[in-house]
């Protein structure tokens, strides 16, 4: 039987979280960015995209 991973420091969670913010921020300017130039299929999946990674940036911080 395997043990359990250990959970990440909280300073790595921490810093795991602020680039996935930081990559989630290039991805909303992106889709803002498609939108704007007409790009509506593109700027869906940046969104999706930038939505994701807020969405493993959490995960990330919560469950380490």
């Amino acid at each position: 039987m395997t043990e359990p991973t250990p959970r990440r420091p909280w300073i790595e969670r921490i810093g795991l979280a602020a680039v996935a913010l930081f990559l989630a921020g290039v991805f909303a300017i992106m889709a803002v960015a498609s939108w704007v130039g007409g790009e509506p299929i593109l700027a869906v999946m940046a969104a999706v995209g930038a939505s994701m990674t807020v969405w493993a940036g959490i995960r990330t911080l919560a469950q380490g």
